[in-house]
């Protein structure tokens, strides 16, 4: 029997959906201090462009303040119908996306399955492509492509199960770990890519807390703009508009990517960064790395490091069971892997 075709390379994040009831804060968020494109489609819709596709980021109306969401671009249609017998013929419910909510994601068709953490995954192998001109601060752009707009990092008391889950649905490949202590609590963070950028999905496991310190499903969402000039005035129009910032600017370890977390309305992060490296299959080999900074990132508000604080000694005497869909995860891929 032959082995079963890798989607590997053929999968690419391509918008988010976010739920909000933070309108005009979203507004201001996201044309204003992060420069992106804002088109007003609907009384309870608006969304953000980066390129020419018609939609990157969605803000619909409705009470989570989350990420509710991802959808994830197929280069053709047989990598499409690859991907959903693999999530039906394991009994996960698919459904067809209404033509409504199509129009809405800029998308001619898209299938939604469950995710874990309560994360939607939605699947489409046509975007639609807009010509009208973009209006943005961002002077020389963002980075899309190939590379897919960007990642999201999500913590997990299943961190196995989740890494399972992206590898059997999009072949996920590790690209390397990062071990970091924060307020006492040990985290291993896991690095995904489905595409020739370093990561799309991070995962942090959050070690001896039987239940997850975030309250929304994703801890941060990065895009990419292609100079550090345009980062760097992203940085200080975020500070001038009033906006929360989670972390100063820094770079990462791993991917090498400088960039600075902004607080978003919603109460996530949103990490705007430049220029991190592209793995190269022929050579790339995982490895383990010692902290997330090489410098700077220095916290400037309540991030991450005060909810695990917070979090540490009240979830000791909790219990939670983490969705992880198990039909698709499977018993999850352990370290060594």
């Amino acid at each position: 029997m032959s082995a079963p075709e890798s989607v590997f390379g053929s999968v690419h994040l391509g918008y988010v959906v976010i739920e909000s009831m933070k309108f005009a804060q979203w507004r201001r968020f996201g044309k204003d201090a992060i420069g992106m494109h804002l088109d007003d489609i609907a009384p309870d819709v608006i969304r953000f462009r980066l390129d020419d596709h018609e939609a990157r980021f969605i803000i619909v109306r409705g009470p989570a303040e989350d990420v509710v969401a991802l959808g994830w671009e197929l280069d053709d249609h047989e990598t499409f119908d690859t991907i959903l017998a693999r999530v039906t013929d394991r009994g996960v419910p698919v459904i067809d996306g209404t033509a409504d909510d199509a129009v809405v994601r800029g998308v001619e068709r898209f299938v939604r399955f469950p995710g874990p953490n309560g994360l939607t995954q939605e699947i489409f192998a046509r975007a639609r492509i807009s010509d009208a001109p973009l209006s943005m601060s961002v002077r020389d752009g963002f980075v899309t492509g190939q590379s897919g707009m960007g990642h999201v990092a999500i913590t997990s008391t299943r961190p196995h199960q989740m890494r399972g889950y992206y590898n059997t649905v999009f072949d996920a490949r590790l690209t390397d770990y990062i071990d970091e202590t924060i307020s006492g609590a040990k985290l291993k963070i896991r690095f995904l890519r489905v595409n020739e950028r370093h990561h799309s999905v991070a995962i942090a496991n959050v070690r001896g807390l039987p239940v997850n310190p975030i309250r929304t499903t994703v801890q941060h969402l990065n895009i990419q703009v292609a100079s550090l000039d345009d980062m760097t005035a992203a940085y200080q129009r975020v500070k001038q508009l009033g906006f929360g910032m989670a972390l100063a600017v820094g770079q990462h370890t791993n991917d090498k990517e400088l960039s600075f977390y902004a607080l978003t309305p919603s109460g996530f992060e949103w990490e705007v960064g430049w220029n991190p490296i592209v793995v190269d299959e022929t050579t790339w080999e995982p490895s383990t790395h010692r902290g997330i900074s090489i410098w700077g990132h220095t916290p400037e508000g309540r991030v991450v490091v005060d909810a695990l604080g917070r979090f540490r000694n009240a979830a000791r005497s909790l219990r939670s069971v983490e969705d992880t869909v198990p039909q698709l995860s499977g018993p999850g891929l352990p370290d060594s892997r």
